[in-house]
């Protein structure tokens, strides 16, 4: 691994997020037990106030702190930090949204709250909860009561990126909510109803808009983008009082680097990174509001930085294997991200890690004997590197030999030939930057596109990323969950837009990613200047479609990386020579007379069975060598970038000999 230099105590240069060492639970018990008490308490209280005359002066103000707390709840649910099973999150998060603001939805809030997360201190146009921050003290009080009004209004300026099933479930439920209101006026209960219910609501919301925006976001000018330590703050002091009363919020910078965390670990993933979270100057204030230096809060706490050090971000590194080789490893796993796919885990030993060391986007071939000829077959990486987790992802193609296989008879346990990570469709990751990736990706093409998402957030902290993915249904998307996941995890880096060709009402795109939906994704919210590089895997079709797309908008070539699973099928020719050609080879040299016509590759596997190939397409990059001695002409190149060109690199399944002698080079 590539390490990070590690940064002196006090300096606030960027080497990575620190890891708050908090996964998300199984179940968030504490959360759950906050539903259930708060929704006790409410049940109690109404049925004191209708059955036993209880005074409006006491089940007021607890009804209030139940939609106070519940907020939590909701707030835990949208980040998906309840539990590992979403359906669970879901549910708490429907549940719990009538107690906060009656006529919204879940799916409502939820955009709203990750737009902040990705847009804090901006503007209004860009962070709703600006509204409850940004105004003259003396409209703040009212402007926190009145927020969901102006949430209102931002939700209508966004309403063309919302899916049409979403938009439908938050016209019901604010076309219920005005009819349970009617209802109750026209049978006399409105007074009951909005004692019991209303009021309380809207003063907690008040108090919530005081708490969740004003207090961990008032007076900071600094946007989440510019510097993610010194957007949101935290507050110390008195904490015996403000940990339970704000419900952990007093640690609000916790949530905004790590969102996906529950409520009650933030204070346990502050101390764990403590002194990481110092060395990057992070906002800090007195429960009095007085602003704190990181040496001010040294002396506070009584620390001395010379204690801890920060551990540095270590870039993945690739494999450590000189030139791709085959080694038999065992299936550790077996998992279906649809009904016609299979991910494959493999238990890497410890004497080929290094050998099976991959770069975000690198991909491995496969070979097997079916039905008593050899197969091989090249899948993508689709674990974030730097994780030890070597896994692949199968579909199932009608006819495929392989993939029918995998489908139905592999078994964990059983035994494949993988060869040794190869590829260079990725980014080359520094800690230290801050990019804006954009992928596209259709079907099976989110391979890839999982593994570089994935690395590039944990890497660089200060990067995000925007994934455009096409499929037919939900129910067809590769690593739907786990993509979520990851959207919950980076809220505030993260954007994911689903685009179903097959399924209306579920995303807000519908049809093929074709030069008509690019222009309206690119028109409606991702412009394609300001973006660092551009990652495009799927179909051909849409694959040179998305390519000739950002050309038309002056995307420099040099920004947009492809990968393809499958090229066009074309004739061959004879462009090049006879030729001796020299084989460098793990170590040894072989020579080999190359026919007129014959590729390079053709003539290296009759000398050399080991020779590395794949897809013999140019399409992997499995096959790549150094050009020594001689020339060659390719007839196809849809692996190598022009740097790769440029530093004499060729394809040898595609490259026919143009001079007498030409020597290549699989080990540089």
């Amino acid at each position: 691994m590539t390490s990070a230099a590690a940064v002196a105590p006090g300096s606030a240069t960027t080497v990575g997020l620190p890891d708050p060492g908090e996964p998300v639970p199984t179940l968030a018990k504490p959360t759950v037990a906050l539903f259930l008490g708060c929704l006790a308490v409410f049940v109690v209280t109404v049925w004191a106030a209708l059955t036993q005359g209880l005074s409006p002066w006491v089940y007021m103000p607890v009804n209030t702190a139940v939609s106070f707390a519940m907020f939590t709840v909701l707030h835990d649910a949208v980040h998906y930090s309840i539990s590992r099973t979403r359906w669970v999150n879901a549910l708490l998060g429907r549940l719990t949204v009538p107690f906060v603001v009656p006529y919204a939805s879940a799916p409502l809030f939820g955009f709203i709250h990750i737009e902040h997360h990705r847009n804090t201190n901006e503007d209004l146009d860009a962070d709703p909860d600006a509204w409850a921050t940004d105004g003259p003290w003396w409209q703040l009080p009212l402007r926190w009561l009145t927020i969901d009004g102006w949430y209102a209004a931002f939700y209508l300026k966004h309403i063309r990126r919302r899916s049409p099933r979403e938009l439908t479930e938050t016209a019901a439920i604010v076309l219920l909510f005005i009819g349970l209101i009617t209802l109750a006026a026209m049978t006399g209960h409105l007074l009951t109803v909005a004692l019991i219910y209303l009021i309380p609501s809207r003063i907690a919301l008040g108090m919530l808009a005081w708490w969740f925006d004003w207090l961990p976001h008032h007076g900071l000018e600094v946007t989440q983008r510019e510097n993610r330590y010194r957007a949101t703050r935290i507050r110390i002091g008195m904490e015996w009082l403000l940990t339970p009363a704000l419900l952990y919020q007093n640690y609000h910078l916790v949530h905004h680097l790590h969102p996906s965390i529950p409520f009650y670990r933030y204070i346990k993933a502050w101390k764990r990174n403590e002194e990481a979270y110092l060395q990057r100057d992070a906002a800090i204030m007195t429960a009095f509001g007085r602003d704190l230096t990181v040496e001010e809060y040294r002396v506070w706490r009584e620390l001395d930085s010379t204690l801890a050090r920060m551990r540095p971000v270590e870039v993945p590194a690739g494999s450590s294997a000189s030139h791709a080789e085959f080694h038999r490893l065992p299936v550790a796993a077996l998992d279906r991200p649809t009904s016609d796919s299979v991910a494959i885990t493999f238990a890497v030993p410890d004497e080929l890690a290094e050998r099976f060391r991959f770069e975000p986007g690198q991909h491995v071939t496969v070979r097997t004997d079916l039905g008593g000829s050899g197969v091989r077959r090249n899948y993508s990486i689709c674990s974030p590197a730097g994780t030890g987790v070597l896994r692949i992802a199968v579909k199932r193609i009608p006819d495929g030999v392989f993939s029918s296989y995998v489908s139905e008879q592999l078994a964990v346990g059983d035994e494949l030939e993988l060869m040794t990570p190869t590829g260079r469709f990725g980014p080359s990751l520094d800690p230290t930057a801050r990019k804006h990736y954009v992928a596209i990706a259709a079907g099976s093409g989110i391979t890839p596109i999982l593994s570089i998402v994935a690395t590039a957030l944990e890497v660089e902290s200060d990067s995000r990323c925007t994934l455009l993915y096409g499929n037919r249904t939900r129910t067809s998307t590769m690593f739907r969950a786990e993509l979520a996941d990851l959207e919950a995890r980076f809220a505030d880096r993260l954007e994911i837009v689903h685009v179903l060709s097959g399924e209306r009402g579920a995303s807000a795109y519908h049809g093929r990613i074709d030069a008509d939906l690019l222009s309206a994704v690119f028109a409606d919210q991702l412009p394609p200047q300001g973006v660092d590089d551009w990652f495009l895997c799927g179909p051909a079709g849409m694959v040179e479609t998305a390519r000739d797309t950002l050309a038309d908008r002056g995307v420099p070539t040099d920004r947009v990386h492809v990968e393809l699973f499958h090229v066009p099928t074309a004739e061959p020719t004879t462009t090049g020579v006879a030729s001796t050609v020299t084989v460098r080879l793990d170590g040894t040299e072989d020579v080999v007379a190359v026919e007129a016509g014959q590729s390079i590759l053709d003539g290296a596997l009759s000398v050399r069975s080991d020779a590395p190939y794949a897809c013999m397409g140019g399409a992997c990059g499995t096959c790549r060598a150094k050009l020594v001695t001689g020339t060659v002409e390719m007839d196809h190149n849809y692996a190598l970038g022009q740097s790769d060109l440029d530093a004499g690199y060729i394809l040898t399944c595609q490259s026919q000999p143009t001079t007498p002698e030409v020597t290549v080079d699989y080990d540089i």
